[in-house]
């Protein structure tokens, strides 16, 4: 399924967010130019990519039309995932942090019943609220289960600070990503690309990451030059290429739970990413045998769900073709 090898590319660029940010932190960078600079230096680059698809007029009168909304789902969506992320690097490791964030991957799931579809029938179209797809939800968890054995390297270091300070942040982040994301596609009803969300909840988010930015300025003075080019980086690689990625992939399954679960599910990958980027960049220790299992647990889990998802794409063609014989 070509959706989830793009999820798993996402999760690659990702993975920069939660070494760089805590190579910021470890050098003496504050979160809160860490989380205001990576979105304020996203912006020019998501507007010349809209503006040679000669569509930035569009995404505005959509935004003029439902500003709330979008102010709404984008501190959400952007504000609330983003900043406790990089609250929680400030506290806890690069391991802690990737491995927590992919309590996500169920989180995506447990969202479903918040949402609708609209089912043709004879008498016009039915609004249905969707269901949590089960089986999916088992992958999920057990792919959480992967995550967590990778982290029983690390439990003689967890302590009660460490959970406040760094686990809860990062929950937060976790239902507030995805959250922010459908109700976004949602709104939008189709009428923009993914490209235009993207800019157009960036743009929606700027107020709140201006008051961060000027808190940080006044508080504890300008970033470093080191923060400036790392946050540089960050924006360039998790905030545009991941985030683009992983919003095509979410566009193409929005109709479909069990997909989209399992599109979401892609994000446990980042794990192996951050892990490599860790041992080489940051010195790291590599996996023991216990975290080496919990490693070949998530890449199970991850089949499962390309499978499973697969095969429900197929028993819908088989479906349409059988009604279209009748």
């Amino acid at each position: 399924m070509r959706e989830i090898l793009l999820g798993i590319l996402a999760s690659m660029f990702f993975a920069v967010t939660f070494i760089l940010n805590r190579s910021m932190e470890l050098a003496g960078g504050s979160w809160l130019w860490s989380s205001s600079l990576r979105f304020l230096f996203m912006v020019p680059f998501l507007i010349v990519i809209v503006l040679w698809r000669k569509n930035l007029m569009q995404l505005l009168q959509e935004m003029r039309k439902n500003l709330v909304p979008w102010l709404l789902w984008s501190f959400i969506g952007f504000v609330l995932f983003y900043g406790p992320i990089t609250f929680a690097a400030a506290y806890g490791p690069g391991w802690l942090v990737a491995g927590t964030w992919q309590i996500t991957i169920v989180a995506g799931v447990l969202l479903g019943p918040l949402f609708y579809e609209f089912i043709q029938t004879n008498n016009g179209p039915v609004k249905i609220r969707n269901k949590i797809p089960v089986k999916a939800l088992c992958i999920s968890f057990l792919i959480f289960i992967g995550v967590v054995f990778i982290q029983f390297q690390n439990a003689a270091n967890f302590t009660l600070s460490l959970l406040l300070l760094s686990v809860l942040p990062v929950l937060i982040a976790a239902f507030s990503y995805p959250l922010g994301n459908r109700k976004m596609m949602e709104l939008c009803k189709g009428k923009l690309d993914t490209y235009q969300r993207v800019l157009g909840m960036t743009l929606a988010s700027l107020p709140f990451w201006f008051l961060i930015g000027g808190y940080a300025f006044v508080t504890i003075g300008a970033p470093s030059n080191d923060q400036i080019v790392q946050s540089f980086i960050v924006a360039v690689s998790s905030g545009v290429i991941a985030t683009t990625l992983f919003f095509i992939a979410t566009d193409r399954v929005k109709h479909d739970q069990t997909k989209l679960a399992a599109v979401e599910a892609t994000q446990s990958t980042q794990v192996f990413f951050v892990i490599v980027g860790e041992v080489l960049l940051l010195s790291s220790p590599f996996p023991n045998n216990i975290a080496i299992i919990g490693l070949f647990i998530i890449m199970i889990g991850m089949l499962l769900h390309s499978y499973f998802s697969k095969k429900g794409t197929t028993n819908v063609t088989v479906m349409k073709h059988k009604e279209n014989n009748i």
